[in-house]
């Protein structure tokens, strides 16, 4: 058959259809437990006991999720993407059912500990498996599908979460994604039984060992600096100065080389990806809580405002599937970039002046907008700069890059709140420090370079 009369490759097509369906349905779950969890956790800490250990159920999660990055990347590159995927997706819903059967704070947080450590290796592998399984020209398209995952889990999820923790029981918030990511594992391992998914090259044990080491250390100082925030002002900046050190020395074997100096090509786009994830997750968190302080919103109503960021990231997700090779890199960084700072400059004179409502939840689209052209070129050009050889590590890098600079961010973030004493009119450091943060990140942006990446013609 001539390449004229081959039939236009889908992700949706007859070959992929069941994959495709299992992996985005992987991505929809682990989405809707990350966004629940945060209408669920008042709930949970007050039936177990554990308003103390609050925030490390969140800080643990995250923290974990890097070590199984590390983990299912090495072990993609040793072995294939398979058995990474299995265990990590197994390790979810373990975590999942742990959480929702626990009876003390202690076991409920063991169980968001495996949860971390199963999502964090499940996004690695998933990319492994796309990267092996799908031709380039597709790759967009499907980390655009994946993108959209997140669009109805970010406006049903706290609401959905909510209502199940009123009516039935705050542990069907855990064990009814257990049990729904349960029937899309099934899928994903019945259409991938017999496919070539590759098996790897032989890794230096030797290496994995100090990499998984790594890992530890990076989470456990990622969760010390969330605990700052309950420091003295002059013990809290040296702990967290000192721990954003020993990260970023940490950090040094996990991503590529001369990551940190912002080199030209990959150690660029994974560094951009860690600043950008760090400015917008930082800020989001705060969102909500500057149209209540403020403005007065119900929870409700300051939910709208990551509703639209939602619809904007899914629909600027899709155009750079469909426009992302004609954009280029270079454009796609500038306008994505200056759409997070419009999103930053309105949100910022909200929380300083005061100035319409509108402001914030207009302008937090425009962030999503940004956000949504931006992340899924990133991971395109991080599989279109990779080869069989290092896709487990280069998808790794870019994953724990997304984590440790979303949780370093958050976490300075609050220490600025705490610090400032947690009063409304404080939330425009934050916003300001977020909006230096997107300035930094142009740094890289300039410099992604052009990997071969396959049109989409």
């Amino acid at each position: 058959m001539t390449t004229e009369q081959r039939p236009t490759a889908s992700i949706w097509d007859r070959e992929r259809l069941w994959v495709t369906a299992g992996a985005v349905a992987l991505i929809f779950l682990a989405a809707i437990e990350a966004l629940a969890v945060t209408t669920v956790m008042p709930i949970v800490s007050e039936a177990l006991d554990g308003r103390d250990l609050y925030a490390v159920a969140f800080a643990g999660t995250l923290a974990t999720s890097v070590i199984g990055m590390v983990a299912a990347g090495a072990w993609s590159d040793a072995r294939g993407p398979r058995g990474a995927l299995y265990a990590a997706v197994s390790l979810f819903i373990a975590g999942l059912l742990l959480s929702g059967f626990a009876v003390t704070m202690d076991q409920f947080l063991i169980g968001r500990l495996v949860q971390g450590l199963g999502a964090g290796g499940q996004t690695v592998a998933l990319y492994v498996v796309v990267a092996r399984l799908y031709p380039p020209q597709l790759h967009g398209r499907v980390f655009a599908a994946f993108a959209a995952a997140w669009v109805v889990p970010s406006m049903i999820g706290p609401f959905l979460a909510g209502a199940v923790a009123e009516y039935l029981d705050w542990r069907w918030a855990f064990l009814g994604v257990a049990v729904l990511t349960g029937v899309a594992f099934v899928i994903v391992v019945a259409r991938l039984r017999g496919v070539d998914l590759g098996r790897g090259e032989p890794q230096n044990r030797r290496a994995l060992v100090i990499r998984l080491v790594l890992a530890v250390v990076v989470a456990v100082f990622a969760v010390l600096i969330g605990f700052t925030a309950e420091m003295t002002v002059r013990l809290a900046w040296p702990v967290a100065i000192g721990s954003v050190i020993v990260i970023g020395v940490a950090l040094l074997p996990l991503v590529p080389r001369r990551t940190l100096r912002a080199g030209r090509g990959l150690p660029s786009v994974v560094l951009m990806r860690g600043i950008a994830a760090g400015a917008f997750f930082a800020a989001e968190a705060y969102v909500p809580y500057l149209l209540m302080e403020r403005f007065d919103f119900t929870a409700t109503w300051a939910g709208i405002a990551l509703m639209l960021a939602a619809f904007a990231w899914a629909g600027a997700s899709q155009l750079q599937g469909a426009f992302g090779e004609r954009l280029g890199n270079t454009r796609i960084t500038v306008i994505s970039l200056s759409l997070l700072l419009v999103a930053l400059v309105l949100v910022l004179a909200a929380a300083q002046w005061g100035v319409s409502p509108v402001f914030v939840v207009v302008g937090w689209g425009f962030a999503g907008g940004g956000m949504g052209l931006l992340y899924p070129r990133l991971t395109v050009l991080t599989l279109a700069y990779s080869d069989e050889g290092n896709q487990g590590f280069n998808s790794s890098a870019l994953s724990i890059s997304d984590a440790a600079g979303s949780a370093v961010a958050i976490a300075l973030a609050g220490l600025l709140v705490a610090t400032l004493g947690g009063e409304a009119a404080s939330f425009g450091v934050v916003f300001a420090f977020c909006l230096g943060l997107v300035l930094l990140a142009s740094v890289p942006g300039l410099r992604l370079g052009h990997a071969a990446e396959s049109s989409e013609g």
